[in-house]
């Protein structure tokens, strides 16, 4: 008969021998085709910074890491996927901040975005641009401000739709400068960009991607929501040097992975990524997404994430926006 005492020695050395043969399998990843989740449909930018990376992760890494477009419910069956998928490495996702951060505020999910994943790194970041119409009558954010204030629920902004980010930027900008303004949702940025080009609607605090091609051209940018001003807009002050320190808001796209994925497996990757968002190749294509490249490590990536959850929960409260 074994005794407790053998026992234990006998539970003990199998848990020891799982765990180093799980760190040899680590150690060794990856060992075959690497899937990774883009919840989004081909074609727009978390799809291309998805693929940009999985073909240089492949060339790197000697594995294919095969995109795999997993549609619904605005991200949230990728996530929910994923979040469930072995945390063994051959599943990662590229996650997009509204996953992260707004849809499981906003709707009932099967994902805990705090638990469920392990973040890797914040492979770029798009900031946010207030764009007005020309015709309009404030030309900079100091008097767009003054103009809006002075006329309390009489001035309209446009959106992509409720609960969206440009949505929620507005909600956030308008709650620190203390003004009221009329909201006007849209089904997605193409249609609010076009009515405020038509002079429907005056301003829209949209993607940057998204008011770029018009800069100058039909549209005014009055300031950028990023933490620095834009590259591609440097003589637009940031939200945070018009008086308003602290604001920043960014979407971004990361790679993140099951939760209780080995963390050699996660700082390899990490390592790689901030490699790759460095080659003049990717940051060419990253230009025409009008995204600029982060690669951040897992612990800023983390800090990162648990600020935007914070931030945009306290949105869409402020919003009144019921799930």
């Amino acid at each position: 008969m074994t005794t407790r005492r053998e026992f234990m020695g006998l539970a003990a050395a199998a848990l020891a021998t799982g765990a180093t043969t799980w760190r040899a399998s680590a150690a060794a990843w990856p060992e075959r085709p690497v899937r990774l989740i883009v919840p989004f449909a081909p074609g727009g930018n978390t799809d291309g910074i998805g693929r940009l990376i999985a073909n240089y992760l492949s060339t790197k890494l000697g594995q294919p890491f095969v995109v795999e477009n997993r549609l619904g419910g605005g991200g949230s069956v990728a996530s929910d996927a994923v979040a469930r998928a072995t945390p063994d490495g051959y599943t990662l996702m590229v996650a997009a901040l509204p996953q992260i951060a707004i849809l499981p505020v906003m709707q009932q999910t099967n994902y805990n975005p705090e638990k469920d994943f392990a973040p890797i790194s914040n492979i770029a970041s798009n900031p946010f641009c207030l764009v007005a119409n020309p015709q309009f009558e404030p030309k900079t954010i100091k008097e767009f401000v003054e103009y809006v204030k002075a006329r309390p629920g009489k001035v309209a902004y446009a959106s992509g739709g409720t609960g969206s980010v440009s949505h929620l930027t507005m909600v956030l900008f308008l709650q620190k400068a203390g003004l009221d303004m009329i909201h006007v949702p849209y089904k997605g940025g193409a249609p609010a960009i076009s009515d405020v080009l038509a002079n429907q609607v005056p301003v829209y605090f949209g993607n940057l991607s998204e008011g770029l091609p018009h800069a100058g051209k039909g549209l005014l940018p009055l300031a950028v929501s990023g933490q620095k001003r834009s590259a591609k807009l440097p003589d637009v002050p940031t939200i945070a040097e018009a008086g308003y320190p602290g604001f920043r808001s960014e979407t971004w796209n990361g790679l993140v992975a099951p939760a209780g994925t080995p963390e050699p497996i996660i700082s390899l990757v990490a390592r790689e990524v901030q490699n790759a968002v460095k080659e003049k190749s990717i940051l060419e294509r990253f230009d025409t997404y009008g995204v600029d490249p982060i690669g951040s490590d897992p612990a800023e990536f983390k800090r990162i994430m648990a600020e935007d959850i914070a931030q945009w929960r306290a949105a869409i409260k402020a919003a009144d926006i019921k799930n």
